[in-house]
């Protein structure tokens, strides 16, 4: 099994080695490994730390987009592998077993996709990380979709012909009308009209630094907010209760916190 991850980068020097050196530390074979970044044109450093990492990118494209979904659409159709998941320059893979533990789970599951939980994190004096919510999935059921349930995207890997099956009219993946929960409207998408199955892997598989772009500021949550009503809507997965599950819920993971 190949796994192609995609990392969509924009003045990410600060963050982006760290991204890079989770990948370096995978146990899972590297020539089933392809590792897309697709740049922003950046102006600090990004692409130089990039190239000057161990684990070095398989395809990597440095020019000016339409923002993050943009790239996301641009790295799927570049990707070639069995299945595809994000990595973004925010984030890193949780531990060095997590690419073997997926390809396992795949293989054993026949699944066509597959998510986990997700760890947001903090920068610590020490270096480390502490965790300040911890997003424990749960296994899937249909029905909660209408409850506001939905997996953490940054853990979905998505076997690559689904994109192909499940693409809009406009040929993107991810609808760049949407500022910041194209991902939302994605997996709405897949798991209500095209009723994908995703198997479910309970464990931590990615760490994402706290401010990315869907909850770095008031203005981006009441953005992202009604962009998940339209999205509730367009979709017709449950109502306005969906979108207070949805935000309710995340409360419950700055209470239950595991390392």
């Amino acid at each position: 099994m190949k796994i192609s991850i995609i990392t969509a980068t924009w003045n990410s020097e600060a963050s982006i080695a760290d991204t890079q050196r989770s990948l370096a530390e995978q146990e899972f074979p590297r020539d089933r490994i392809e590792w897309i970044v697709v740049d922003g044109a950046s102006t600090d450093r990004t692409v130089e730390t990039i190239k000057a990492g161990d684990f070095q990118p398989d395809k990597l494209v440095s020019e000016k987009d339409n923002g993050i979904y943009d790239a996301l659409n641009k790295g799927v159709r570049m990707a070639t592998g069995d299945f595809v998941g994000f990595l973004h320059a925010d984030d890193f893979l949780a531990s060095p077993g997590v690419l073997n533990r997926i390809s396992c789970a795949l293989e054993n599951s026949g699944a066509d996709a597959l998510y986990g939980d997700l760890q947001y994190v903090r920068p610590q004096a020490d270096g480390g990380f502490g965790v300040v919510r911890h997003w424990e999935s749960g296994i899937y059921h249909r029905r909660s979709l209408a409850r506001g349930w939905m997996p953490p995207h940054p853990t979905l890997y998505l076997k690559r012909e689904i994109y192909e099956r499940t693409k809009l009219e406009t040929g993107e993946f991810f609808n760049t009308a949407y500022t910041c929960a194209a991902d939302y409207d994605f997996m709405m998408r897949i798991l209500g009209k095209y009723e994908v199955e995703p198997a479910y892997l309970r464990m931590v598989l990615v760490k994402m630094r706290v401010g990315g772009v869907s909850n770095r500021s008031l203005k981006h949550i009441i953005q992202k907010s009604r962009e998940d009503w339209e999205i509730i809507r367009k979709n017709q997965i449950g109502g306005i209760h969906t979108l207070a599950w949805k935000n309710l819920g995340k409360l419950m993971q700055f209470v239950v916190r595991k390392p």
